[in-house]
């Protein structure tokens, strides 16, 4: 069981030619598997256990991520339920040489915990420890369609 702050992951992919659409920025594919990736690892660290995506909401492109730019995936686990671990993730549009970033897409994912088996498997409550966590649930869940 971890802390809200201790499922925080940051990863960043280089957006190179065969990661692009027709118009030489990052497919919204990619985009949505690297947030997926990130995700996962997030609500594992939580459950302890392999995590399965169940369900994405709203998840929106707002605007795109060049080629030879990079694209940050920020995630963290927000809240639990009896198997289920929903995860708060964003992408963001990051200049390599600066290091100044844009927000790019914003979105909610549900992880489910399963067993070896494959079967759901209870995972523990999540809990704040710090007020930086505080901050960071109170922020997923004002934004959270909770579907």
């Amino acid at each position: 069981m971890a802390s809200i702050t201790e499922t925080h992951i940051e990863n960043r992919e280089r957006i190179q030619p065969n990661d692009t659409n027709n118009y030489g920025a990052a497919h919204g594919g990619n985009v949505m598997r690297w947030m997926d990736e990130v995700g996962a690892m997030s609500a594992m660290r939580h459950a302890g256990e392999a995590c399965v995506t169940a369900h994405v909401s709203d998840l929106n492109f707002e605007r795109p991520v060049p080629q030879g730019d990079t694209c940050v995936v920020t995630g963290y686990a927000y809240a639990t339920g009896r198997t289920s671990v929903r995860v708060r993730l964003q992408a963001f549009h990051e200049d390599p040489r600066t290091g100044e970033r844009e927000r790019t897409t914003d979105s909610y994912f549900v992880f489910v915990a399963v067993d070896e088996a494959g079967d759901p498997t209870p995972v523990p409550d999540l809990t704040t420890e710090t007020d930086r966590g505080e901050r960071l649930r109170e922020a997923a869940l004002e934004h959270d369609s909770g579907e």
